[in-house]
């Protein structure tokens, strides 16, 4: 059995802009349930700890037809988290980074979070991240001062399918800030799914229709460790 870390977005609201994001449903439950069914446990942090708010929009019919992910939602799996700087990375063999716009405020630049990723990787853990959820690792810097994914190739949620304005708002580019230090490849559009491991202990996937395949993943990776 191996322990997963996956972190959430505390939330965000920018009144100014009548604007209010957090962590994505699907990005969560989907790889939660995925790990858990093949026998691994998955704690949950955020950087305020506490019942961290998600985003609203990830929970309506048009992201969530079944009604899958509201369900879980509303059973309260996520409403207990630990501070991230409560956290003792020695303890995880893997750390999930939750997407959702959140994701770029409260998580992108969390030092906290950084010494996490920086301590599993170094451990010979696995670092994943989901469509907004690489944004930490733009900012989580190894020995030599370079990115933990400069020059590897990487995937995130791309400009062109950003919702009307919004990116006009947000605080950065995720697909211009990680394509400024690495190999940004957004995959075919047309096609769902996208997820691409850097090297043997870093995946990243593109967006929430990514989420069953991000799970698939992990619980491939921790059978052949």
């Amino acid at each position: 059995m191996a322990k997963v870390l996956a972190v959430l977005s505390s939330g965000y609201k920018d009144e100014k802009n009548k604007y209010e994001t957090g962590w994505w449903g699907e990005e969560l439950f989907a790889p939660l349930e995925a790990l858990e069914k093949a026998g691994h446990q998955v704690d949950l942090a955020s950087p305020l700890g506490g019942n961290p708010d998600v985003d609203q929009v990830s929970l309506l019919p048009e992201y969530d037809p079944e009604g899958t992910y509201k369900a879980l939602y509303e059973s309260g799996r996520a409403e207990d988290t630990q501070k991230i700087s409560d956290i003792n990375p020695k303890e995880y063999d893997v750390v999930l980074i939750v997407g959702g716009h959140g994701a770029m405020y409260d998580l992108a630049r969390d030092e906290d979070l950084h010494r996490i990723i920086n301590t599993i990787y170094d451990n010979g853990g696995i670092v994943a991240a989901e469509c907004h959820g690489p944004a930490p690792l733009i900012w989580t810097l190894r020995p030599d001062g370079k990115s933990i994914i400069a020059g590897k190739k990487v995937t995130g949620y791309p400009d062109e399918i950003e919702p009307e304005g919004l990116l006009e708002i947000l605080p950065f580019s995720l697909e211009q800030e990680m394509a400024n230090i690495a190999s940004y490849d957004k995959g075919d559009l047309s096609k769902q799914g996208y997820a691409v491991w850097a090297d043997e202990q870093i995946i990243t996937s593109r967006d929430p229709f990514s989420s069953e395949l991000m799970g698939e993943e992990l619980v491939k990776a921790l059978e052949n460790k």
